[in-house]
């Protein structure tokens, strides 16, 4: 990680320490536009997170992927409900544009406009808290000028997804790959939940004593997170190359490796700390649900299996 990245990473850990408790994460998801809009301002104002993708001849930071993958880790450490990954793709596909719309990007790179781009019609990120909406529909990118929404049910709280039906619609071009993209900054989403669900693990086999000792202490379990750390290491590794080479094939195999990690971890951390951890008042349950919304969100893993297969029989 670059020196600005690291610094930008810290920027962000620092704010979500002071505004992200899990107290205010609760507030968040239960409030009427399901995120923090006052944090949301100051990650916008302070840290610039919904510019970093945005060229700076648009207004934007000109940063890379990578750096919007660093302030979606970072939020994902502690849930944190936010309208960052719909925008940002939503930039990627304006982006996309022979001549993008600089008004349009200009509001969302300053936040005051919420985006969305849509894979899956029925399951749509920021859906009905969007202003601007981009799907992908057969290899193209459609501007949806107007729509409809409508909020659907979901298995994690802290994150709302809606149901979008296009009105009125515009071309914009060629999509150049959007579904990767989003596969990507998805999957560093999860690293960061992955990382902090084993901190809070760690924490409490410290804490919990069973037969005198910390349960922490025994070799069994001393084991099975060891072996969470390096499938989560090993993940992180995978979603930073993808980051530098967002092709197909990294994309499809960032995510698996993030979806495989969280979801192991959130198991055993629900395991390890007992019959509290599906209780509504601990968090570990609402990383466990973060865990499996994200794992069937965008491509479930066997799709994901499938186009790897598919890949590797072509290959001569």
């Amino acid at each position: 990680m670059t020196e600005e990245r690291e610094l930008l990473r810290e920027t962000v850990a620092a704010l979500v320490a002071k505004h992200a408790d899990p107290a205010a994460v609760r507030a968040a998801m239960e409030s009427d536009r399901g995120y923090d809009e006052s944090l949301w301002r100051l990650l916008c104002e302070q840290v610039g997170a919904a510019a970093l993708v945005i060229p700076e001849e648009l207004g934007g930071a000109g940063g890379e992927l990578a750096d919007a993958a660093t302030v979606l880790r970072e939020l994902g450490r502690n849930l944190v409900p936010s309208p960052l990954l719909g925008t940002t793709l939503a930039e990627l596909a304006l982006l996309a544009a022979p001549e993008p719309d600089a008004e349009t990007l200009g509001g969302l790179a300053e936040g005051s406009s919420i985006g969305a781009l849509v894979l899956d019609a029925d399951y749509v990120v920021n859906g009905d808290i969007a202003d601007v909406v981009v799907a992908v529909e057969d290899g193209q990118l459609i501007r949806w000028t107007r729509f409809a929404a409508e909020p659907v049910t979901t298995m994690d709280p802290t994150r709302r997804l809606a149901r979008v039906k296009a009105e009125e619609t515009e071309p914009i071009g060629p999509d150049p790959g959007l579904a990767d993209l989003a596969a990507i900054l998805l999957a560093a989403e999860q690293i960061g939940a992955a990382e902090r669900c084993l901190e809070l693990t760690v924490e409490y086999t410290k804490s919990r004593v069973q037969f005198g000792r910390p349960i922490g202490s025994f070799q069994a379990l001393k084991h099975r997170m060891a072996d969470l750390y390096v499938a989560i290491s090993a993940a992180k590794a995978v979603v930073n190359d993808a980051c530098d080479d967002p092709s197909p094939t990294n994309a499809a195999t960032a995510r698996l490796a993030a979806s495989e990690a969280l979801c192991a971890v959130a198991a055993e951390g629900i395991q390890l700390h007992g019959g509290i951890a599906i209780t509504w008042e601990h968090d570990m349950h609402l990383y466990f649900k973060r865990a499996h919304g994200s794992a069937h969100l965008l491509r479930s893993s066997r799709e994901l299996l499938r186009q790897l297969e598919s890949e590797v029989l072509e290959t001569p």
